[in-house]
């Protein structure tokens, strides 16, 4: 049973993690860290792309440091893979061109952006690092699309596409097509445990399917190592579609059995522990997880926006 002690979400986590900078080809890079959110790189003939853009430009200024090892190239775009915070509120750093993002991730911004930047910066307060380097206000994209944006750095083909809804209503992944190379953002994750407080479970494991048809031969996680043969791609793409379709047919059954959020909290956990607990931020996830799972398993078709009090309350009936 869990101990009524037990650190808010990721408050407790203060190690910091070693990061790696991987060339995967010559146009594309992985800024890892041992599970923190990832950063993608693509280098194009005439400029530089950014995927995911590190919590604050303090952090973000890390990545640029090491793009810098590489390219002098002008870093034109940054891409969103979806509206998080932790994703998002680095972009001033790399003075970009463009902002890019789905229309879908616009209309997420604007309907919980405000409530989501002060949910994560309470939940993650190592990854917030320097959070006053954030200007006011919000991340906007300066460039939307709906389904696929194709653009060109040079004689590169850079696919952006929606490929369905699970980690939220508005992924975005990034597709290099000549060179087989996937940057997922957080719709796969490798050795981390996908938060899903903002999911569409129902959805998420056909996305995933999507993914898995292009056959990608590489692919950059939202957390975890850098995925550098096909193997190691669908190991990824399974642990994710399993983690998330344990999760939910453990909180259907036990909602379809007139169970409480807080007992079937208790059960889900008990019950997928053993196979991924050990995955980075499993503690910190399971929480918002299982409680949104409960709501999709109800009918409840859209994720309900996570407030800072929301999350310490839901924290708090669940934990204590």
């Amino acid at each position: 049973m869990s101990s009524p002690t037990k650190a808010f979400a990721s408050q407790a986590d203060l190690e910091e993690k070693k990061v790696t900078f991987s060339k995967l080809s010559e146009h594309a890079y992985a800024y890892t860290a041992e599970g923190d959110p990832n950063t993608g790189i693509v280098v194009g003939d005439d400029a530089v792309m950014v995927i995911d853009t590190q919590a604050t430009p303090v952090m973000a200024a890390d990545v640029i440091r090491r793009i810098r090892e590489v390219t002098d190239k002008p870093i034109k775009y940054v891409v969103l893979s979806h509206y998080h915070a932790v994703r998002v509120l680095g972009a001033s750093a790399y003075k970009p061109e463009h902002i890019i993002a789905s229309e879908d991730t616009l209309s997420m911004i604007k309907e919980r952006g405000e409530q989501d930047k002060a949910s994560e910066i309470g939940r993650f307060p190592r990854l917030f690092r320097n959070v006053e380097s954030v200007p006011p206000g919000l991340t906007w994209p300066t460039l939307t699309f709906t389904g696929k944006m194709t653009l060109w750095l040079g004689k590169l083909e850079v696919q952006l596409l929606q490929l369905g809804r699970g980690h939220t209503k508005g992924d975005t992944v990034v597709w290099l097509p000549a060179e087989r190379i996937l940057f997922s953002g957080d719709l796969v994750e490798y050795d981390a445990t996908p938060y899903a407080g903002d999911a569409y479970f129902t959805d998420w494991p056909q996305t995933l399917d999507n993914l898995a048809a292009l056959k990608p031969a590489k692919l950059v996680p939202g957390r975890g190592a850098a995925l550098e043969n096909e193997a190691q791609v669908a190991a990824g793409l399974k642990g994710t579609r399993d983690f998330i379709s344990d999760v939910f047919s453990s909180v259907k059954a036990g909602a379809a059995a007139g169970k409480d959020l807080k007992s079937v909290y208790r059960d889900t956990v008990a019950q997928v522990r053993p196979k991924y607990g050990h995955w980075v931020i499993f503690d910190h996830c399971m929480p918002f997880d299982v409680s949104r799972a409960y709501d999709e398993a109800q009918a409840h078709r859209d994720p309900r926006i996570w407030t800072a009090e929301r999350d310490v309350e839901m924290w708090k009936a669940l934990e204590s």
